[in-house]
């Protein structure tokens, strides 16, 4: 077989694959045991010995997770927030009163828990209290500040920035159009959220100063910081784009480099949590590693029959869990 790439060295024999049995939404580790989240009502367990445990979670469809503090955080078309350890106990956090769509979740400092319905969003406070804020429409994205219980969530024409532990009302950033995600920098200056339009819109938290970053082929669903902080790595290109966060403005005046050119679009992308890598999957299955430094490229994955729909590294960062529309679920070994 002819190597799609001949400059790339591949380590597709380094991947194990098994059938999760639905569409993969999503891919989180606990210590070494990666969590595929399932489309409809499950998780699949997969440990470093490659046994598997299927648990079931949702009464339908699971919209949403994120992970952190040795769990897993999903909500579901059933109204409910849950919380799902390595023990396989999926726990409830909240049940929407009227239940509503928990369509997107946030997990945050010290385990502080985010969900949104409708539009309202709300915080579990470190007490276990439940906070709640009316937004002017539905949350599009929800992301913790790395300092201080704050809360930033997308939404039409802007975001807003909530002390959930405060009186204080929250501030308002506007931009017009549709924010359907968010991503605040890791050292809390920057709030990036991706629009309808092929397009990301920032601000400089300091000031409000707004950044405009375009040139996507495609909208932008996929969006990981590097791991110094100093990069954010974007789908929604047929190629890797990464913009530069190091200096006070950000990306403002500067262009992206553009790693990992494919004929297919990106539509995930994970960073590598201690290395300068990006992890791309694209919407032909392939997936590649590049090097921010020189654009070095790895085979992780030959492209295969359906995109690649999740990506996610253990802490270490020696392994890379992946999935796929179609329900192939993978790991990947790279120690």
């Amino acid at each position: 077989m002819t190597q799609i790439r001949p400059q790339a060295r591949s380590v597709v024999e380094r991947s194990r694959v098994l059938a999760a049995g639905a569409a993969i939404v999503g891919a989180h580790f606990i210590a070494d045991t990666a969590v595929f989240v399932l489309g409809e009502e499950a998780l699949l367990f997969v440990d470093k010995e490659a046994r598997e445990r299927r648990v079931a979670v949702h009464a339908g469809a699971i919209l949403a997770s994120a992970g952190g503090d040795a769990r897993i955080i999903t909500g579901g078309d059933d109204g409910a927030v849950m919380a799902t350890e390595n023990d396989g106990k999926p726990v409830a956090i909240a049940t929407d009163a009227k239940r509503r769509w928990i369509d997107r979740v946030a997990v945050g400092p010290d385990g502080a828990v985010a969900w949104s319905a409708g539009k309202q969003a709300f915080v579990l406070t470190r007490n276990g209290q439940t906070r709640a804020l009316d937004l002017p429409s539905a949350a599009g994205g929800l992301a913790f500040l790395p300092k201080g219980f704050r809360l930033a969530i997308a939404h039409y024409n802007g975001a807003t920035l909530w002390f959930a532990n405060a009186q204080s009302a929250p501030q308002m950033l506007d931009w017009k159009g549709s924010h359907l995600d968010a991503a605040v920098s890791p050292d809390g200056r920057f709030l990036v959220t991706a629009m309808q339009e092929p397009t990301l819109h920032g601000w400089r938290l300091e000031d409000g100063k707004h950044m405009r970053m375009a040139g996507y082929a495609a909208r932008v669903r996929a969006m990981s910081w590097t791991a110094d902080g100093k990069g954010l790595a974007t789908a929604g290109s047929t190629q890797i784009i990464l913009w530069p966060f190091h200096g006070k403005d950000g990306p403002m005046g500067k262009a992206p480099k553009m790693l990992a050119e494919h004929e297919h679009l990106v539509g995930i992308v994970a960073c590598h949590p201690r290395q300068p890598v990006v992890a791309a999957g694209y919407r032909d299955g392939l997936i590649l590693l590049a090097h921010t430094d020189d654009g070095t490229e790895i085979i992780v994955r030959n492209p295969g029959e359906a995109p690649v729909s999740a990506l996610a590294w253990n802490a270490a960062g020696t392994v890379l869990a992946f999935g796929t529309e179609d329900g192939v679920a993978g790991l990947a070994d790279l120690a």
